[in-house]
């Protein structure tokens, strides 16, 4: 994860219905019910394999699904969402909980560290990112190795050369 956090361990036999994934996530069941028959967010735990079957879904499952329904809320199209979960899946972030998602609400990122971020639906095109804390630390030991100057008091201006030529000439 971005930032070294890190997630607990969670108990991967542990799993809940749709309608508690639906109250946790914040969506409806029928949005819970598209989503697994399209393949959008799948239970991990248990998938419904015919009439009668309950889907368990896990933790992260729950955790992705709010993710998706954050993503609406900022305006970004279920077709974007969609497209951004592809390509990460393409590149084998199978663990959607493992990565920091941003958005603008026409787009969907993910942000790799610091200094770079992903949109996922231009194809995964980088963006760069300019993290100034960093820049200023890094000028800041730069600066260390590098000789200082004072400023001058005011009203105190050191002269060039031209200047002090015509000092001498007047004064004479």
């Amino acid at each position: 994860m971005l930032f070294g956090d890190t997630l607990p361990e969670l108990d991967a036999s542990v799993g809940y219905r749709g309608p508690t994934a639906c109250r946790a996530a914040g969506i409806t069941y029928r949005q819970l019910d598209y989503w697994a028959r399209t393949g959008l967010v799948e239970p991990s735990i248990r998938p419904a394999t015919g009439s009668g079957t309950q889907r368990l879904y896990s933790f992260r499952d729950i955790l992705v699904l709010k993710v998706v329904k954050r993503l609406l809320d900022t305006g970004v199209s279920l077709q974007q969402i969609r497209t951004a979960v592809e390509h990460l899946r393409e590149r084998g972030v199978d663990d959607l909980a493992q990565i920091t998602l941003m958005s603008d609400g026409a787009s969907v990122y993910e942000c790799t560290s610091a200094d770079e971020v992903i949109d996922l639906v231009q194809g995964g095109q980088g963006v760069f990112g300019i993290a100034v804390g960093r820049v200023w630390r890094e000028v800041e030991g730069t600066l260390a190795e590098l000789p200082t100057e004072r400023a001058e008091e005011a009203g105190e201006h050191p002269e060039d050369e031209l200047a002090r030529r015509r000092k001498i000439r007047q004064t004479g």
